[in-house]
């Protein structure tokens, strides 16, 4: 079996380029955190590549930006080239067969992913698409710091 899910940030906009054959492909960067700090007491990230094929290549050009946070899940998948000393290279990256996108639009200014709908198949699965900061399906933490309406009852301890 080779599953992979990974959530991380983009360390840069995604790149879209075009095969001869014309079939999209787009690469980027997902930076995550590791769980622990090292000696210094200092975070460190690991940088995993990521690729993105066709419809799902155009989606993530369009829609992801630099420091916008994502989940993917897809395979792992190493080849390797001769560069042009002649050297092998190797590459380990992730080729992505689903995204999601995850917390705010960055710059592009609100909390939420209004206004997205990448369409049935992607990412949400057959979830609706938010478009309100109260929808169920939109950001989890959008209420945050207000009470929550909850009876103790409810509470599974």
């Amino acid at each position: 079996m080779n599953k992979v899910i990974l959530i991380g940030n983009l360390t840069k906009d995604p790149e879209l380029r075009y095969t001869p054959n014309g079939v999209a492909v787009a690469t980027f960067t997902v930076a995550i955190n590791r769980p622990r700090t090292n000696q210094a007491g200092e975070r460190e990230a690991d940088f995993i590549n990521i690729v993105a094929w066709q419809k799902l290549a155009d989606l993530c050009a369009s829609y992801l930006r630099k420091g916008r946070q994502a989940a993917i899940e897809g395979r792992l998948q190493t080849r390797s080239y001769d560069n042009k000393e002649g050297k092998r290279v190797y590459v380990t990256e992730v080729v992505a067969e689903n995204v999601q996108f995850l917390g705010g639009r960055g710059n592009e200014g609100g909390g939420d992913n209004a206004g997205y709908d990448p369409g049935p198949g992607f990412g949400g699965g057959n979830r609706p698409s938010p478009q309100r900061n109260d929808d169920p399906f939109g950001d989890p933490f959008a209420s945050a710091g207000k009470p929550i309406n909850i009876s103790d009852d409810d509470l599974p301890f």
